[in-house]
């Protein structure tokens, strides 16, 4: 069962909240950075992604970022942008998108979860992303950002929830830039902390990296380094843990991530038209955006007419968590085959467009000449990513897209 503990968060004052709360680190480049910081001496950025308070050019990777975040750490704690609880607790993060709030617990996960599998993943990691994570922390001691989890939804759990969301104002409430909003609740009765300890340990046998496996792993590696350093180990040190926000399964949903190419690897329009007519039912659609409706219906864009691509029984197997996967029959039926491209990760031919920036990203990409195909995919459900987790296989390159990002700097969970 899962082990998911109450902690000290090291939180901004209320009026602050939503200036210092920013986009995760792997969101955006150093100029994105720096602009979305502009005006805002208090933004965590300036921790996350110290670089923008070095000189032009300096290598984001190097002492001089890493010291210049524990420089920024300090100040913001020393001003009192970042108060830490003086108690243990959990905390409630709610996001809301399109009229659509989920609500997740904030809790202390156990890096012994990882390691003995109770925390599931479904995506590869790499060591050295891994790594560059893992640097941050022994500098700060902290986990400055958290990492997105789901779990299997208990209604216990939802009741606690919902009713300190209708009976207790929210210690911070904005609207983000982007038009996301984002509250959050302190659960201060020390009855309640210890009713959602028992729940987790006892209702949720499995939680879900949904997004952020290299924190997620790094996280546990440092619990491991921070372990054999200490030889008065006890089990019960903060190192132990690391932070991360749980939503049940069933606030959650999948956004499409989709795939343009660069060329048609010597093919011509109508070549690959064909070409495809073996694995799919070709619909021509037109100018019209055409957005996928059902499992197993993909469109393409090319030379400015959409296409309806329904996938022909025997090009996936339904029995199979990978094999059902709409991303696995683009793959095997059109990206190996058709183009020639045989790893996701390192090709330089295909790039990858999450759907929250709309099908007319793709459209856009096309047209320009950028690339010369698009192809859009309905979005892979919470319950085909459980059943891959659980089943131990690792879904293909950029197959989910979780939106809203969850803000960092509402709460920080400190090693010491």
């Amino acid at each position: 069962m899962a082990t998911i503990k109450p902690f000290k968060g090291l939180r901004p004052p209320r009026e602050i909240a939503a200036d210092l709360a920013c986009l995760p680190y792997d969101v955006m480049n150093s100029e994105e950075a720096t602009r979305m910081a502009e005006g805002k001496e208090n933004s965590l950025l300036h921790i996350t992604r110290a670089e923008i308070d070095c000189p032009e050019g300096t290598d984001v990777h190097s002492e001089e970022v890493y010291n210049k975040s524990v420089e920024n750490f300090k100040k913001f704690q020393d001003k009192g942008w970042l108060k830490q609880d003086e108690n243990d607790k959990y905390y409630i993060y709610a996001q809301t998108m399109d009229g659509r709030t989920q609500y997740g617990i904030v809790g202390a996960a156990a890096c012994n979860d990882y390691h003995d599998g109770v925390i599931k993943k479904h995506e590869l990691t790499r060591p050295d992303k891994e790594e560059d994570r893992m640097i941050l922390t022994r500098y700060l001691n902290a986990n400055i950002e958290p990492v997105f989890f789901s779990y299997k939804a208990v209604p216990e759990i939802d009741k606690i929830v919902a009713s300190i969301v209708k009976n207790k104002e929210p210690d911070y409430s904005f609207v983000a830039e982007d038009g996301f909003g984002h509250q959050f609740w302190t659960i201060n009765e020390n009855g309640v902390n210890q009713q959602i300890e028992e729940l987790f340990a006892t209702k949720v046998a499995a939680t879900y990296v949904a997004d952020g496996h290299h924190r997620t792993a790094a996280a546990a590696r440092i619990g491991l380094e921070k372990k054999a350093q200490n030889p008065n180990h006890t089990g019960d040190e903060s190192y132990n843990y690391f932070m991360a926000v749980h939503f049940p399964d069933d606030q959650l949903a999948i956004i499409d991530y989709n795939r343009v190419v660069k060329d048609l690897n010597g093919l011509s329009e109508e070549q690959l038209v064909d070409k495809l007519s073996a694995g799919f039912e070709i619909e021509k659609i037109g100018s019209e955006i055409y957005k996928p409706t059902t499992l197993h219906e993909m469109s393409m864009y090319l030379a400015g007419d959409w296409y309806k691509l329904t996938a022909k029984e025997g090009t996936y197997d339904d029995n199979d968590p990978i094999g059902v996967l709409d991303v696995t029959i683009l793959s095997s039926q059109v990206l190996e085959p058709i183009f020639d491209i045989q790893d996701l990760r390192t090709s330089k031919r295909i790039d990858f467009v999450g759907g929250i920036r709309g099908l007319e990203e793709l459209k856009k990409r096309v047209d320009c000449g950028e690339m010369k195909v698009a192809f859009a995919l309905y979005p892979v459900s919470m319950q085909q990513l459980i059943d891959i987790a659980d089943s131990g296989n690792i879904m293909p390159p950029k197959t989910t897209w979780f939106e809203p990002k969850l803000r960092s700097g509402l709460v920080i969970h400190k090693l010491d």
